[in-house]
């Protein structure tokens, strides 16, 4: 039994997360169960996922105010929900660089500088970043040779870039303009939160 309310609060948020493989629930909610890419219909289950991430962010945030804890459980909670996904974390801007921050999947890469991969370009432009097919991206960074896509959204605190929102996938075309508007929403409420 929960005995602080940050505590609740994050029981409660636990009840909504959609998680891998609860498929016919998924399904009735339009999560991760459907095949999420293709025609307007799938593409509202999408976008569907991601306004329950997005509210569901607040109760994994547990109102604690630590940076950590927060980006911890915000890589976590998408990890756990979006299919086909091989990583997910953040880079904090940091010197002038990007340093690793939390995340969930294989051992990255801890400084990229800016303007240099995905997650680079995205920092140094301010702007979201889709990738396709990582190999056809010029100096792409490879920390996991499985990655095919990518897609990056930057986050900013008071105003200024605080780091981005990196997540890859072993499938070519994995990501959609659904997931960079999700993405931006959720990183929008995230930033609240920091």
């Amino acid at each position: 039994m929960p005995t602080k309310k940050s505590d609740a609060s994050i029981e409660a948020g636990k009840k909504n997360v959609i998680q891998k493989g609860d498929t016919e629930e998924a399904k009735r909610r339009g999560g991760p169960g459907d095949d999420i890419r293709g025609s307007g219909a799938k593409d509202m289950n999408k976008k569907r996922l991601y306004d329950e991430l997005t509210e569901n962010l607040a109760a994994a945030s547990g109102g604690v105010g630590y940076t950590v804890s927060v980006l911890a459980n915000a890589s976590a909670l998408l990890m756990e929900a979006l299919p086909d996904v091989n990583w997910c974390g953040f880079y904090l801007y940091r010197d002038g660089k990007l340093v690793l921050g939390p995340f969930q999947g294989k051992i990255a890469c801890t400084e990229i500088d800016m303007g240099k991969g995905v997650c680079g370009t995205a920092a140094e432009r301010e702007e979201a970043v889709l990738v396709e097919d990582v190999r056809l991206f010029d100096g792409h960074i490879a920390c996991d040779s499985a990655s095919r896509s990518e897609i990056v959204v930057p986050i900013h605190r008071m105003g200024k870039l605080f780091g981005v929102l990196d997540i890859d996938s072993p499938l070519c075309g994995r990501f959609s303009e659904e997931d960079r508007n999700g993405l931006r929403c959720f990183t929008e409420a995230l930033e609240k939160h920091l």
